[in-house]
């Protein structure tokens, strides 16, 4: 499985040899070279982890991750060239995984991404077993979605579209990240499948009072949950 990595750095050398070194291991890599481009990225796709400059100007990496955090459930590493222990402290109070100091192993950070991504996996698995915007109740172990109490007749993909959806909401998922996410890969030909089912799950939610439009189509781009708690 490949995991989607997002690296944050104002230093463009740094940013070339990780991600190099990444795609080496199979990651899909993107990259952000100050806040702004990061915070762009993370609006537009799903990250399995964040590596995170700290110093940068601008949005600084304290903030940005003050605002990941805020927005997603996503493991953060910060990495710096401070080893002063109330920046550690500091970043760490700020909801970072974890945290290393320039210079670094890239092998040894690889190996600690992929604890996080392991340990993020497992809770959430453990701890989400529904997910609710009523009148709509999703259940995860089930594998079903329900109207109040009447359930919703959805086939396996539908279901899993909608979920991944309902996940991130307000979150625009590209016709990649729904094909990498539900069917396992993306090749061009998939886009239309990924259409036809949006479609039909939309028709399906859009006969349920307060259901209606939930699943937005952003025009060339992809779709979104648009429902709130």
């Amino acid at each position: 499985m490949s995991y989607a990595l997002l690296l944050v750095d104002d230093d463009t050398e740094v940013l070339s040899i990780n991600r190099k070194f990444f795609e080496q291991y199979g990651y899909e890599v993107y990259t952000a070279e100050n806040g702004a481009e990061a915070k762009i990225e993370i609006d537009e796709r799903r990250f399995d982890c964040i590596v995170l400059d700290v110093m940068m100007p601008g949005i600084d990496g304290f903030s940005l991750c003050r605002w990941i955090k805020e927005r997603c459930n996503t493991p953060v590493i910060f990495l710096t060239g401070k080893d002063a222990e109330d920046d550690k402290i500091n970043g760490l109070l700020l909801g970072a995984d974890d945290y290393m100091v320039k210079p670094y192993s890239l092998r040894e950070l690889e190996v600690r991404i992929q604890v996080l991504i392991r340990r993020y996996s497992s809770t959430t698995s453990t701890r989400m077993a529904e997910i609710v915007f009523s009148p709509l109740r999703i259940d995860l172990q089930k594998h079903s979605a329900y109207y109040n109490s009447e359930k919703i007749q959805l086939s396996n993909k539908e279901l899993d579209f909608l979920v991944t959806l309902a996940k991130q909401p307000q979150k625009v998922f590209s016709f990649e990240e729904l094909g990498n996410i539900i069917w396992g890969d993306y090749i061009d030909s998939d886009r239309k499948t990924i259409m036809v089912t949006a479609s039909r799950l939309r028709k399906k939610l859009d006969t349920y009072p307060g259901l209606e439009n939930s699943i937005e189509t952003i025009w060339s781009k992809g779709y979104k949950f648009s429902m709130s708690k």
